[in-house]
């Protein structure tokens, strides 16, 4: 297939900050291999929170918190972890990953969904939180293997809907799944499915940070996974879903739209990946600033505008037909 009049395969559209990295293990209060893969949220005070994935020097992950007032400097991060694994759930026996952070205006609290990793595999848990101090959390909500999930923040007919990617033997695409309580989830179906062949996100697709409400739909950012010669290149593009009923895909990219290229995103523990785990939103309500992993190294920032983004969906975006 190729790119119409028009299109541009890798657009300037994500504008990295230029003091990236932003966050790194030099900048930790004890010792750190890696910090990386940040849930994001903006809190009261208008000051930013990422909620970082920190590995140690055993390979195991942990969260921990970090405050700015402006989202880009000054940061004070936590002396401790603020969120390790517990001995009271099994399924967090091999560390704690890779969170998502979504406020709950109806719950007056954060929901925190997070990749609980055991030798079982890797699954989905919830915690939910009004500080960032203490946890409540809820174990399991997706059993092995599932990861990248994140709740939406308002209920749909009387229930909570959240996206994850379950993979099986022959797939691992993002699925919707809808829960009454927040502890169980279920009448699943898939959302957006991986791609064969050649194509950027051929591999496998996961959700990137969570929803984005827009005006005209649910804004997701995924990224997708290419295994080439050298291994495995982890690329970001955008879908729409409709806001009423998110397990309608409206639209979806076929190009990508932010993929590796500085030398922080090429090179680190896991080369050529840029992950957006979160994002929060300036307040002129269209300038969305994302924080990322840098090759699961570091954490980078890029801003982004809401409405060029819808408007290159348009021009680049297919209707996906799930098969």
């Amino acid at each position: 297939m190729s790119l119409l009049p028009g299109r541009h395969r890798d657009p300037i559209l994500f504008h990295r900050h230029d003091r990236n990295p932003i966050l790194t293990s030099a900048q930790w209060p004890y010792p750190a291999n890696s910090v990386f893969n940040a849930g994001a949220t903006t809190l009261p005070d208008g000051s930013t929170l990422l909620l970082c994935r920190v590995e140690d020097f055993r390979g195991l992950s942990h969260l921990t918190a970090a405050r700015s007032r402006d989202g880009v400097s000054g940061w004070h991060i936590d002396t401790t972890p603020t969120l390790s694994p517990h001995p009271d759930h099994p399924e967090e026996t091999w560390g704690v990953e890779d969170p998502r952070i979504t406020y709950l205006p109806s719950e007056g609290r954060y929901a925190v969904l997070y990749t609980a990793y055991s030798p079982a595999g890797p699954g989905v848990a919830l915690a939910l939180t009004h500080d960032f101090i203490t946890f409540e959390r809820r174990g399991l909500i997706f059993p092995p293997e599932d990861k990248d999930a994140a709740i939406f923040p308002t209920q749909f007919e009387g229930r909570w809907a959240a996206l994850h990617r379950p993979v099986t033997s022959t797939s691992a695409n993002i699925h919707l799944s809808y829960s009454e309580n927040l502890r169980h989830f279920g009448d699943s179906r898939p959302v957006l499915e991986a791609r064969r062949g050649p194509w950027w996100d051929a591999r496998k697709v996961g959700l990137s940070a969570p929803p984005i409400r827009t005006e005209r739909g649910w804004l997701l950012i995924y990224h997708g996974v290419k295994t080439t010669g050298s291994g495995v290149l982890y690329r970001n593009g955008l879908a729409l879903l409709d806001l009423d009923n998110p397990s309608r895909c409206l639209l979806r990219s076929d190009p990508w739209v932010f993929g590796p290229r500085d030398l922080s995103e090429r090179v680190g523990d896991v080369d050529n990946v840029v992950f957006p785990c979160g994002t929060t939103l300036a307040p002129d309500g269209d300038t969305l600033r994302v924080y990322y992993g840098q090759a699961d190294t570091s954490i980078g920032l890029a801003t982004a505008s809401i409405s060029e983004l819808l408007a290159w969906l348009d021009v680049n975006g297919s209707v996906p037909v799930l098969e």
